[in-house]
């Protein structure tokens, strides 16, 4: 364990690491308390919409990272164990400063890609889901939605802004496959031990299982309420400040 210049100092929480975990926790108890009230008006206002949406607000990209569903536990639990287990030992590498920086921008790097996804998909999920409640094959279903975007039809426009505002997601998934990635990174070598597996597994060997499961998750359609690709997204913006580090010959460094 290190402090912030490098020197062991015990088990102490870092402060970054400890505020990102109660302001996480806060929040989700929020809306745990009133799901129907309170809560749903902060996801409905802060969680991450399609920007061709109307309720899509650019602040979103940031504070979408801070809820959780409040229906379930396992979501945040998940997500804040992994913090405090792997971003904890980072942010006494790195300093506060950097640690921060780097798990927002993996957080605001996995929104930004999971809307580029929406921006690809949304037409071909939304074309799919009436086809079945029409009894049409796909094919004939995107024939009939060409042709009510060609002549403007104002009901088929304001079913498509409906489906639109309906696209949310939310949580530190993406922030925290990053910390993740991170954690590889500096410690590489380091044997982990997973529930599921007798024997250690080197981080560097655990976080590439898991971008590969999240991108065969991702184009398989696997577990389709959870955003693989802003998974993937916050690696992919993670893997960038980690190569950039490493080129300057700081990915240990404390300095910022």
């Amino acid at each position: 364990m290190f402090d912030n210049s490098g020197h062991g100092r015990g088990s102490q929480l870092p402060p970054v690491t400890k505020h990102l975990l109660i302001i996480n926790i806060a929040i989700w108890l929020i809306e745990w308390i009133n799901p129907a009230g309170f809560g749903d008006t902060l996801i409905n206002r802060l969680g991450l919409h399609f920007f061709e949406g109307s309720l899509f607000n650019p602040a979103q990209l940031f504070t979408y990272m801070f809820l959780h569903s409040p229906s379930s536990i396992i979501h945040i639990l998940f997500n804040m164990f992994t913090l405090w287990m792997f971003g904890r030992l980072l942010e006494q590498v790195w300093g506060s400063r950097r640690f921060l920086t780097f798990y927002l921008v993996c957080g605001v790097g996995a929104a930004l890609v999971q809307e580029a996804v929406w921006s690809f998909t949304w037409m071909d999920e939304y074309v799919s889901g009436i086809a079945r409640l029409n009894g049409l094959s796909v094919a004939q279903m995107k024939s009939v939605v060409d042709q009510a975007l060609s002549s403007g039809d104002p009901e088929f426009m304001h079913a498509v802004a409906a489906f639109r505002n309906q696209m949310l997601t939310i949580g530190a998934s993406g922030a925290i496959f990053g910390v993740l990635l991170g954690f590889a990174f500096v410690f590489p070598n380091l044997p982990l031990y997973l529930f599921f597996i007798p024997v250690p597994v080197k981080a560097k060997y655990m976080v590439a299982g898991y971008a590969v499961l999240e991108f065969f998750f991702g184009i398989t359609g696997t577990q389709s309420t959870v955003a693989h690709f802003a998974h993937l997204g916050g690696m992919l913006f993670g893997l960038a400040m980690l190569l950039y580090w490493k080129k300057k010959g700081t990915l240990r460094g404390n300095f910022f």
